[in-house]
């Protein structure tokens, strides 16, 4: 698999140089075509208006959605516009509830989607529905790239979080391209199960079957010694200098990941460097 069609969803205009910047540099690596999805989000509830304020209400959400949807694509046009990349954009307008189908239908016929950390100081609302769309509808891997961080589309050490899981196969099969490419994966393996299948030999068969495609492999089993698997995996990212994570998304629901918390939530939240995630 190679990554021939990037695609990246812009919902805010504050956010679309810093998004940009990591899709384009993504683009050009694999030398790909990247589309551009330019959406104003109409937040509105109508439901919670008083009688006969819904249509005016409405009209001028919409109203507002599309102004933003065009100043994005201005935005976009001109940054997009400036380098070599082939590429494309599109404007619309979605309500916040709706958001997902129009996502997931660009999403699906994409190798990668590029999209800005979605927690944090002046992330809107949409921008969880939009990644979680993305992997779950669109099933289509995401490379989450969070603020302040370098773009990073040919990462040379890896971590690849392994807990056996479907997700995890999902994201390292994804991440292949990536893999063969870097001086070195670190398969990383917290608290491998007592009475699993590779329980006498933690990351034994992913190891074999990478290295089958070239990858450089190391495996480290480590200790949960936090709190949290993923406070374990970013400080290990920290001490083997880690330029990007792999790592499944949502081994748990959405809602109790949102509710409880998760790896993938923790993550999202957390990470100083990009993630790539699959479902």
């Amino acid at each position: 698999m190679t990554f021939k069609t990037i695609f990246t969803v812009l919902t805010d205009e504050a956010l679309v140089e810093e998004t940009l910047t990591h899709a384009t540099a993504t683009a050009a690596a694999h030398d790909a075509h990247l589309e551009v999805l330019c959406l104003g989000v109409d937040r509105s509830q109508s439901g919670y208006y008083y009688a006969g304020a819904s249509a005016i209400v409405l009209q001028e959400t919409i109203s507002r959605a599309q102004d933003e949807a065009e100043a994005i694509e201005t935005r976009a046009r001109k940054i997009l516009g400036e380098g070599n990349l082939r590429w494309n954009t599109e404007a619309g307008v979605s309500q916040l509830a709706d958001l997902g189908r129009h996502v997931a239908a660009h999403a699906r016929f994409s190798d990668m989607v590029v999209l800005p950390q979605p927690y944090g100081e002046g992330r809107g609302a949409e921008l969880e529905p939009v990644t979680e769309s993305a992997l779950f509808e669109g099933r289509t891997p995401v490379l989450i790239a969070p603020a302040d961080c370098r773009p990073v589309p040919r990462p040379s050490r890896i971590l690849l979080g392994w807990n056996e899981s479907s997700e995890a196969l999902g994201a390292l099969r994804a991440a292949l391209p990536l893999m063969r490419a870097a001086d070195v994966v670190h398969v990383v393996v917290i608290d491998p199960p007592s009475h699993g299948p590779e329980r006498s030999d933690p990351g034994g068969a992913v190891a074999q079957y990478l290295s089958r495609h070239g990858v450089k492999v190391e495996v480290d089993v480590l200790a949960k010694t936090l709190p949290r698997i993923s406070d374990v995996l970013m400080r290990h990212a920290g001490d083997m200098h880690a330029d990007m994570v792999v790592m499944g998304a949502y081994g748990h629901s959405r809602f109790r990941e949102a509710i409880f918390g998760g790896a993938t939530r923790y993550m999202l939240e957390n990470a100083t460097l990009p993630v790539f995630m699959a479902h």
